[in-house]
């Protein structure tokens, strides 16, 4: 049962109509995309409920909660889209959930400037449909567009499908104001470079709330391009494919999409696009054809490509429309929410191949099929779709090790073991081993700004 005394202190601080503590709402703000399957051996972390849900309106708003939240040591977990998939978004500590929508006005748009101010809860979508009037895209675009806020895109440092151009969303950041722990405001200074000391947007870039909240930001845009070339080209085999698009990046032509993909029925297709200005566009497209071909690459219907760029965010609608807001029963049952795990690791170039043989080798007689191989927006970012047979289903303890090996293998190879979605509940046990010495710097920071231990508790320092 929720602390009255935290229910009173809040209602003191926001509208009775801000602060939620039915069951109802408890329940569907403590589940974001992650299902108890996925998680694994984690599963445990995400049977723990939210105490109350908060929606604050102003940043001073924002303040008073976290002042609140420090001096009652309450755990408080910031709340995007709740599209997340690795349950960064859960309270599993309980505590207070602090929903973002509320800030989620776009201040102002500076074509001069190729900058935007919005604040943190401004849903992706909406962002672009402010930015189309002045002639100018934004350069992040992932599945969930149309769910996904500004804040859980950075504290995520999400990877979306025009990353191959213009990066993940952290690379879209050109200065923030963040509620620190201690309820104070940090701002930074919205510049292209500096070198006064060290840059701290990056101490809240994909820390996923753990150092705190993420109320504004200024954004980079990008003018919206003249031209646009699709291509869709097969090859042989992952290997063949792979050495044209490492051949492509060699030259320094720049996709704005890029997909290798090798699925069972439709064999190995590269989808690529390039946009921008037109002279570039036709240059690019025309070299990286000649660049395929080199290595096997068969041009062929470029409407493949873009039925695949048409249909890019199916997966978010249907998410949004089918699952958004729904209990935790619903999301968590979900048509395929038991049956496959998809990994997203970030290698040096040289390693991919090597990577995905030994891979093979791990998963053979366990049951786990790969489905699924595939490079997107990088030669060095390396995705695996991993499906259990028939008669594992139901076990997902030996999914859950073989996923915990693949990806210690990663790390071990000179790798990470995510490059697209965070580390949340679902990896946290690995981030030690991964990040080393670096770990424990990051923890000595986290316990200066944060001694109380109340900002998003149980993700990246367990």
């Amino acid at each position: 049962m929720t602390d009255s005394r935290l229910l009173d202190s809040l209602r003191n601080i926001l509208p009775a109509q801000d602060v939620l503590s039915t069951p109802t709402d408890l329940d569907r703000y403590s589940a974001d995309a992650l299902t108890p399957f996925r998680a694994f051996d984690n599963a445990g972390m995400l049977e723990r409920m939210a105490d109350v849900v908060v929606i604050p309106r102003s940043v001073e708003q924002v303040c008073d909660v976290v002042r609140l939240a420090n001096t009652m040591k309450t755990p408080i977990v910031p709340y995007g889209g709740g599209t997340g998939v690795m349950g960064g978004a859960l309270p599993v500590q309980g505590g207070i959930v602090v929903d973002l929508k509320g800030l989620n006005k776009v201040l102002s748009v500076s074509p001069m400037d190729s900058a935007c101010v919005v604040e943190g809860g401004v849903v992706l979508q909406n962002l672009c449909d402010a930015l189309e009037p002045h002639g100018f895209i934004f350069g992040h675009d992932p599945w969930s567009l149309s769910i996904a806020t500004v804040a859980g895109a950075i504290s995520t440092n999400g990877v979306g499908y025009m990353a191959s151009a213009y990066g993940p969303m952290g690379s879209q950041v050109k200065g923030l104001e963040v509620v620190l722990p201690s309820g104070e405001v940090l701002t930074t200074k919205a510049v292209t470079k500096g070198a006064s000391g060290p840059d701290l947007n990056h101490l809240f870039i994909g820390s996923e709330g753990a150092f705190g909240i993420i109320t504004k930001a200024t954004l980079k845009i990008v003018r919206a391009p003249e031209a646009r070339s699709f291509s869709s080209v097969t090859f042989g085999t992952f290997d063949e494919g792979f050495q044209a698009v490492t051949e492509m990046f060699a030259l320094g032509l720049v996709p704005t999409l890029i997909d290798l993909t090798e699925e069972p029925d439709e064999g190995v297709v590269l989808y690529a696009m390039f946009d921008g200005y037109t002279e570039v566009v036709s240059a690019q497209a025309a070299r990286a054809i000649r660049v395929c071909a080199s290595h096997g690459g068969v041009e062929s219907d470029c409407a493949r490509t873009v039925k695949y760029w048409d249909e890019r965010h199916s997966s978010g609608e249907n998410y949004r429309l089918n699952m958004l807001d729904q209990p935790r029963s619903v999301r968590w049952n979900r048509p395929r929410a038991r049956s496959f795990d998809y990994l997203h690791i970030a290698l040096p170039i040289s390693k991919v191949l090597e990577y995905r043989k030994r891979c093979e080798d791990i998963l053979e007689g366990r049951g786990i099929r790969v489905v699924e191989y595939a490079i997107w927006t990088h030669p060095e970012l390396f995705s695996m779709l991993l499906v259990p047979d028939s008669t594992n289903e139901s076990r997902p303890d030996e999914l859950g090790r073989s996923v915990d090996e693949v990806l210690s293998l990663a790390q071990d190879m000179g790798g990470s073991m995510e490059y697209c979605h965070g580390v949340g509940v679902k990896l946290s046990h690995l981030l030690a081993r991964e990040k080393g010495p670096e770990y424990d710097v990051a923890r000595t920071l986290k316990q200066a700004l944060d001694p109380n231990n109340i900002m998003n508790p149980g993700k990246l320092f367990r």
